[in-house]
């Protein structure tokens, strides 16, 4: 682990005094028995903790729906494999033999697993400050381009607070049809306002996402009026 101890040194400033620990956060479960799932847990809510000082800092007059979006924003899987890409965490990552043939160490979801149980094992090994050290200095580009927190609302969620503001009733999603094989589904959902008198549709691989696709058509009509 001497080329990783250094790069990791170079790269994030911290240096392990357990090895044990850096390497258990670099197995991934096609590799050994002992990997990193149980440090990718604990990562989890490490990372979580950190970035929801950040939003709060960032955005001292957001409520706590906003908070939770904007949160949700900065760790989503694809940030966390970008950040991890980023640094090269892929090269240093230990992988069976089957995961190292198809590619694993450039497959995201193996990368974000990799940070979070990275992230944890600093926490573990140094302490919270060194984990929040390292975890801010990494996020720091992403907090710094936090979107709009109207933007990250999903369509039906905009959509029930623009029919609230002025003082319709919430709109009525019903399941017309499903079709399609098992592995491969199709949704087709109605969104309905009765005081309105207007109605929409809207396709999906699964319930929820037909329901958004019918809310944004929704919204479309609903704000031309």
């Amino acid at each position: 682990m001497d080329k990783t101890a250094r790069w990791l040194q170079k790269t994030l400033a911290y240096q392990f005094q357990d090895p044990a620990l850096l390497k258990e956060a670099l197995t991934h479960r096609s590799a050994a028995r002992r990997n990193n799932e149980r440090l990718e847990f604990l990562g989890d809510a490490v990372l979580d903790f950190v970035v929801s000082d950040i939003v709060c800092q960032q955005r001292p007059d957001a409520n706590e729906g906003d908070l939770s979006r904007l949160r949700a924003s900065l760790v989503k899987d694809t940030h966390l494999a970008e950040v991890a890409a980023a640094i090269g965490l892929g090269e240093h990552i230990i992988l069976g033999s089957g995961e190292k043939k198809t590619g694993g160490h450039r497959r995201g979801s193996i990368l974000a697993d990799a940070l979070e149980a990275l992230l944890a094992a600093i926490y573990r090994d140094g302490g919270f400050v060194a984990a929040e050290n390292v975890i801010r200095g990494l996020f720091a580009p992403l907090a710094a381009e936090l979107p709009d927190s109207e933007s990250l609302k999903d369509p039906k969620t905009r959509l029930q607070e623009f029919l609230q503001a002025d003082g319709y009733a919430l709109p009525a999603y019903r399941m017309e049809k499903s079709s399609g094989k098992a592995h491969k589904p199709v949704f087709e959902v109605s969104c309905r306002i009765e005081a309105l008198q207007l109605s929409t549709a809207g396709r999906g691989s699964s319930r929820r996402d037909a329901e958004q696709q019918a809310a944004t058509e929704m919204l479309l009509k609903v704000m031309k009026r």
